[in-house]
Formats: C-alpha cells, structure tokens, sequence
C-alpha cells in the first residue's frame, strides 16, 4: 500500500507538532536535492484485535513525511487571504444584521471564525477568530504525508512510487475503456490467470500505439490513438480459393500511418498502384483516325 494521508489526522499531526517551532526547515529531516524536499520515515505502531482477546501488531507501517518551505510559503498566504476576505465578509454581514444560511454554509465560507448567531432569526450577533484552528493552519502548512504498508520502501522511493498515481490511473482507464475490462468475466483461477496475460499484453501494444500516436504528426491528424486504429480497419485481405491473396489499396491517412510506424506498405497496394486490368472496350464502330478525319 501506497496512499496519501492528510496531516490533520491524530498520527501525522502529532509528529508534525513534536517538531514545535523551527527555521528553515526541522533539524530531524534530510533534503533531497533532485526533489527538492525535505523528508523522514517513521515507523507506527498499529494493533489489529481479532475475533478472541488477541492482538496483533502491524510491523511495516511507515510514515513518509515532506516538507516543502515554498509551499509553505504559499499556503501561509492563502491562509491570510482567506482570514481577510472572511473577517471583511463578516463585518458587512454584523453591519447590515443579515441573516446567515445554515450551519453549513458557516462552515464552509467562514470556517477560521466563530460566528455566533440568534437561533430562531439567525441574524447575526458576533464573531471572532477561532485561534486553535488558524494555529493548527499555520502548523501543518508545507507538510504533505505518504503512508506505507508492506513494502521496502525509503521515504524518498514512496515519494517517486506515488507520484506514478496519475500515469496509473490512466493506464486503468485505458484498461477499463479501450480493452472493455472493467469486469472480470471468469469462472477459474486459470481463466483470470489468462486473461490478465492477454491484458498485458495488449495494453503494451495500445501504449506502443499511443507512444507513436504523440510523438509523431500523427497527433496532428488524428484527436486520439483510437482513430488511428480506426483508420486502419477498412483495410481488408480477401481469399479466393485457387487465387492469389488481395489486400485493398492503402489510401490517404493510412499510408502516414505506415510511415510513422515504419509498416512497408504491402506490394500493389501503394496509392501509385495502378489496376492491371484492362479497360473495356466500348461497343459499336471504332473512331477513325485523325489524318482521316483532317481530310
């Protein structure tokens, strides 16, 4: 398990607030050059109860933890904008003895203040700065937080393997919309053993297709690497018995297709191909010539 924890919770926060005040950074964590990061690993102790009296302790959760001081400083920001544009909006509201919506839409527009209101009008009686959150705003900010569970993962290599999140879920999506797998139709372990091998192998050929399809003016002819392969399709080989194969012709777009992906275009089959057949004759008399016709 790879997965993001917020810093306001119970175990991440406690940390976070076992640093207290510092400069530039906290003196326990290293920076990482290349990210450009401050990081740490903790371990945490975490008790499962099972079904009797028994308990059993988890041995490799991890706590990842980052500092970023410019995202610190940006945040700090954010966070006084917020504490003026709220503390503005509140002045006008007790000025004009408006009437607040529900408890709700309190929070969410003026959640760093306590406002207090008359139950039954809900016009507004007072507010004032709710200090305990503002200074847990300031505490947590430029901290973010990885969890770990069950693999041998540094804090720096969790840091790289979750910012692969977004790549990932693109690839599942791309599993679940172009390969129709979103479920799992089997009936035995051999058969989802098979199938997940035909998915790999086929999202390997539709990542190859979709590599090609950026990195080539193929982008610029096509919206998505669907419409590459759609344009291909048309594209038949037709059997007779006791005949040679025929390929239909490679026309327009399908021939940059070829290219880009460095396909020979089969023989005959190019847009200079001309037709070996012979054209029909037409019926009735044959013209006379020109010199003919001069005299």
């Amino acid at each position: 398990m790879v997965m993001c924890a917020k810093t306001g919770q119970k175990n991440v926060a406690k940390v976070i607030q076992g640093f207290g005040e510092f400069g530039a950074r906290p003196d326990e964590m290293a920076v990482d050059p290349e990210a450009m990061v401050y990081h740490k690993q903790y371990d945490i102790d975490y008790e499962v109860e099972s079904t009797g009296q028994s308990t059993k302790r988890s041995d490799r959760l991890k706590l990842n933890l980052f500092f970023d001081p410019v995202r610190k400083g940006m945040e700090l920001m954010e966070l006084d904008i917020a504490l003026a544009f709220q503390g503005t909006a509140l002045g006008e509201l007790l000025e004009g003895n408006a009437t607040l919506g529900d408890d709700a839409w309190i929070k969410r527009e003026f959640g760093y203040y306590k406002v207090s209101y008359d139950p039954v009008t809900r016009e507004i009686r007072s507010y004032e700065l709710n200090e305990s959150k503002v200074a847990k705003a300031r505490s947590l900010s430029g901290f973010f937080a990885i969890m770990t569970h069950g693999v041998d993962f540094d804090a720096m290599a969790a840091f790289r393997s979750y910012r692969l999140r977004d790549e990932q879920e693109k690839y599942f999506q791309q599993m679940k919309d172009q390969m129709v797998s979103d479920r799992q139709r089997n009936w035995s372990e051999e058969g989802k053993t098979g199938r997940l091998f035909i998915l790999f192998v086929s999202l390997i050929l539709s990542s190859y297709v979709r590599h090609i399809w950026k990195s080539t003016k193929l982008r610029e002819l096509f919206p998505s690497s669907l419409d590459v392969v759609d344009e291909m399709r048309p594209i038949r080989l037709i059997e007779h018995t006791n005949r040679a194969k025929v390929i239909t012709p490679f026309v327009g777009a399908q021939v940059d297709i070829c290219e880009a992906f460095g396909f020979d275009i089969p023989d005959g089959c190019a847009p200079a191909y001309v037709s070996r057949q012979k054209p029909a004759r037409k019926r009735g008399r044959p013209p006379k010539k020109a010199v003919e016709r001069d005299l």
